[in-house]
């Protein structure tokens, strides 16, 4: 299993993944994702800024996660309080493709995403959701993130969720 810089041939592949991703939060009644947002200039931006990873199994990607290693500027203000005020890895967009869903992809693109992070020396990942998102609020508590407060995209309250990591 490897974690990759995706590049602009994965964009097909990534944008239908995230289809995918958006049909099933509308199928369990979640407003997120239902706006138009992520959109596929959105994957591309991810792509041309650096931010876009796949994880591939047997070279076939599984999974898409926007990984950003600076700042996230709506994490500035967060109604609640962040275990650290350190650098951190922000984790958007997270999907992982229909056909591999339920065999633990996105827990293994989480722990990979830990690993990607404390070799750029980072300690900390800080990472939303929306509060109806059972699966990935499911993956943070089973990796043991802690719930800060909340934090607001446009207008939205999110769940926020910091994982402080362990130095090598």
């Amino acid at each position: 299993m490897n974690l990759n810089i995706a590049t602009i041939n994965d964009i097909d592949t990534i944008w239908d993944i995230l289809q995918d991703a958006i049909l099933q939060r509308k199928n369990d009644g979640s407003d997120q994702w239902q706006n138009g947002y992520p959109n596929k200039e959105t994957v591309l931006n991810d792509i041309k800024n650096g931010f876009g990873y796949v994880l591939l199994e047997n070279n076939v990607i599984v999974a898409y996660a926007a990984i950003i290693f600076d700042i996230e500027p709506n994490y500035n203000e967060i109604k609640g309080a962040w275990l650290s005020n350190d650098n951190y890895t922000v984790v958007h967009r997270v999907a992982t493709s229909t056909a591999f869903k339920g065999k633990g992809f996105a827990t293994q693109l989480f722990l990979l995403i830990e690993e990607l992070s404390i070799n750029k020396n980072i300690f900390s990942i800080k990472v939303d959701t929306n509060f109806d998102n059972k699966q990935m609020l499911r993956i943070l508590e089973k990796l043991n993130y802690t719930y800060c407060g909340e934090i607001f995209f446009s207008g939205a309250s999110r769940k926020a969720f910091e994982k402080l990591l362990t130095r090598k």
